[in-house]
């Protein structure tokens, strides 16, 4: 009996049992079998394909905003895409350059419209970051410098990379250097960027190749490398990494009626670091004439007695009010002060970038005096027990004024012990044949 002669229901069957891969192959083999696999008339075969991969159903994510995606789904289109980002991440030798910017966005999506979690304490974990966690492993992909990357898709992988965590190369002295020299040279914070991770470019969007060098900063005393010891090649989960990025909505919150759709009450640790001002100064060429041309010597990082210290204090924060925000109604912008140890302190508000991020903004100092102004972004989904990283300047913003990274994150966010993902081997390399452009 050949294949065809099967009742229909079999074959269909047969097909939903294949990776997305073997059915594209399948469907080469005959006109009759193409016909059925590609009927624009009908869904149903890429719907149940869809969502028997170990991927969320996307009718039941939000956006990193709380936002609900989208009900109507363009399954096929949907299933290339993620089928395809998987065959270009395990052999980037594939990739085609006009097809990079929507393998990075395609990743991005699956890390940021995520199923929201009821509370800190759920297990509930996104198959979508499971799955990206275990592709991504090692992060040799958001590390190859084989990839000619346009600015627009270095700020993608930037950006990915942030919300992944830490990668093996991140461990090697010679890239943690290359960090801390980004996060501490002056030149960065400028009015044109309000003194944060922020575009030069005056747009408020948000520059996540600073942002994923604050976050290599800070992640680096949370899960330092141990010397003599190779470091994991899977992936490492920790409170700055994928699992800490699903949105946190509890049962019975409507964001779109909550004044405190951020969640900013509650106790805060601030995590921040600093180094030595003279130090600070010195790279920064205040010995010599012209601090802004000048080429940096990155060395300083590199010698056995640069100091960093690393240090936090917590914060109760309390709404006062919010303003209306024209282009974000349901978002309105969020004023809130800070006490530390009975003492207000801090003054701040949150709000939407024009790049649809959530933005943190707040000064800090002693009776009624700022001193310290920080800029930061929440990473991952609205209440995200990732929580908010940025860099804090002087509220003065004088030129010599030192500057430093910082993290913001919720008391409650329970600390997941440091683990590896150990995931299977890739697909055979069959996978990456020119002929998978045909699902």
């Amino acid at each position: 009996m050949a294949f065809l002669d099967l009742p229909p229901e079999i074959i269909e069957q047969v097909i939903l049992e294949c990776d997305p891969l073997d059915v594209s192959r399948l469907a080469q083999t005959c006109s009759a079998l193409r016909s059925l696999i590609y009927d624009p008339e009908s869904q149903h075969v890429w719907r149940v394909l869809y969502l028997t991969q170990p991927l969320d159903d996307p009718r039941r994510c939000v956006t990193q905003l709380g936002y609900s995606t989208p009900q109507e789904v363009d399954w096929r289109a949907e299933l290339q895409r993620v089928i395809r980002a998987r065959t270009v991440v395990l052999n980037p030798s594939c990739c085609r350059p006009e097809e990079l910017h929507v393998i990075l966005e395609t990743l991005l999506r699956l890390i940021t419209q995520l199923p929201p979690v009821p509370g800190v304490d759920s297990d509930e974990l996104a198959f979508n970051l499971v799955w990206t966690a275990a592709l991504l492993r090692g992060g040799h992909f958001l590390e190859d410098d084989t990839l000619e990357l346009t600015p627009t898709e270095k700020q993608l992988r930037a950006q990915i990379h942030t919300h992944f965590g830490l990668t093996t190369t991140d461990y090697r002295s010679a890239r943690r250097s290359a960090s801390r020299a980004y996060v501490y040279a002056m030149r960065h914070y400028r009015e044109i960027n309000d003194y944060g991770p922020f575009m030069t470019d005056g747009s408020g969007c948000v520059n996540w190749e600073h942002l994923q060098a604050i976050h290599h900063v800070m992640a680096m005393h949370i899960v330092p490398a141990t010397s003599g010891v190779d470091q994991p090649s899977g992936f490492t989960i920790f409170p700055m990494s994928l699992p800490y990025s699903q949105s946190i909505i509890t049962p019975g919150t409507d964001l779109e009626t909550e004044d405190d759709w951020a969640g900013v009450s509650g106790t805060w640790q601030c995590i921040f670091c600093f180094c030595d001002h003279r130090e600070l100064l010195y790279y920064n060429n205040f010995h010599l004439s012209n601090t802004d041309t000048d080429e940096l010597d990155v060395s300083i990082f590199d010698r056995a007695d640069f100091m960093e210290v690393f240090s936090s204090l917590n914060v109760e924060m309390r709404v006062v009010r919010t303003e209306p925000d024209p282009e974000h109604l349901t978002r309105p912008r969020i004023l809130f002060t800070g006490d530390i140890n009975g003492q207000p302190t801090i003054e701040g508000w949150v709000a939407i970038t024009p790049d649809e991020h959530i933005r943190w903004h707040f000064t800090s100092g002693e009776g009624g005096v700022p001193l310290w102004s920080s800029e930061g972004i929440q990473v991952g989904g609205v209440r995200s027990a990732f929580g908010v990283i940025g860099s804090w300047t002087t509220a003065q913003h004088h030129r010599a004024d030192p500057v430093g990274p910082f993290w913001l994150r919720k008391v409650l966010a329970p600390v997941m012990v440091e683990a590896a993902i150990t995931t299977p081997e890739a697909q055979d390399e069959d996978d990456t044949d020119d002929d998978d452009d045909g699902l």
